[in-house]
């Protein structure tokens, strides 16, 4: 049995994109993360220290995607990954990227993602 601790709809300023103005201007990224793990002792001590802690995750997500600017929504996602999989007791990460306002010519979309799942090295 695998437990799930998911945040959803984190917003963050950053400068990603290959664009020459999207990492000048800049534009709002939207993140979803979810990961995995036994939360059954947390669940039965009530204890901070027995699970992992949300506002750290987001931390690490907030500094990532508003630090330096990347060309691609795939290598913001993999940083995002790799900070959570070395960070935290977690079996596994997924991490939706989304670029809300992306600057595709003639599109009408609700935005442009990108889903990487990895997981913990044994």
């Amino acid at each position: 049995m695998t437990d799930r601790i998911e945040l959803a709809g984190m917003a963050f300023y950053g400068f990603h994109g290959v664009g020459p103005e999207e990492r000048r201007l800049g534009q709002r990224f939207v993140v979803d993360l979810a990961v995995e793990l036994d939360l059954s002792a947390a669940g039965r001590s009530d204890d901070i220290d027995d699970t992992v802690s949300y506002s750290s995750m987001y931390g690490v997500v907030r500094q990532i995607v508003e630090g330096p600017g990347r060309k691609l929504l795939e290598s913001v996602a993999e940083s995002i990954a790799d900070a959570i999989l070395n960070g935290f007791a977690v079996e596994s990460v997924t991490v939706t990227l989304k670029k809300p306002e992306a600057p595709i010519k003639g599109s009408i979309l609700s935005h442009a993602a990108v889903q990487i799942h990895r997981a913990a090295r044994p």
